[in-house]
């Protein structure tokens, strides 16, 4: 009796699971329609600054799924190589690709300060290597939160506040 009442209690724990695990991912619900259609009669409250915040950039266009249209991404054409010294003996080495989030139409502007550009990522990568964040975990976000933050702030010194962002597309350490 038990044997075969056993593969239906699993179909419905299984099914009760799947259920409880679609709910727990499922993404957000849409907004409530009064707010969606800018209809705001049931609402007793005044909201001035509504329009300010991230409502007007959704009606500037901005598709919630896609790229900013007032943003592009640039990659850095040479990777970068980054010498990890211990006890003044070379342990590894370290290579990462980085690309750039800028404004649109800064493509000449990067690639006429590339030199310069690459000197002050270099510079970073140097220090953040200096000061072991390239040993053990190294890929870890709270060892690379910094090492991003260093250089948007050392491309913006470069290039102005055009640039929003550092993206680190490849990083590998080889051993030696």
């Amino acid at each position: 009796m038990i044997a075969k009442l056993l593969p239906v209690i699993l179909l419905i724990v299984g099914t009760a699971v799947g259920i409880g695990a679609g709910l727990m991912l499922a993404s957000t619900p849409a907004p409530p329609a009064e707010h969606a259609s800018g209809d705001n009669m049931g609402d007793d409250i005044d909201h001035p600054d509504e329009e300010s915040g991230d409502h007007a950039e959704h009606e500037a266009g901005e598709d919630e799924l896609g790229p900013d249209p007032n943003r592009e991404y640039i990659k850095i054409d040479n990777q970068f190589v980054i010498p990890v010294v211990e006890r003044d003996n070379l342990s590894s080495l370290v290579v990462i690709a980085l690309s750039l989030e800028v404004k649109t139409g800064m493509t000449d502007k990067v690639h006429l300060y590339e030199p310069k550009l690459r000197d002050a990522f270099l510079q970073v990568l140097f220090d953040h290597a200096n000061m072991g964040g390239f040993r053990g975990a190294f890929t870890r976000s709270d060892v690379l939160n910094p090492l991003r933050t260093a250089l948007r702030e050392a491309a913006q010194r470069e290039l102005g506040k055009g640039v929003y962002d550092v993206l680190i597309v490849e990083i590998s350490r080889q051993d030696v």
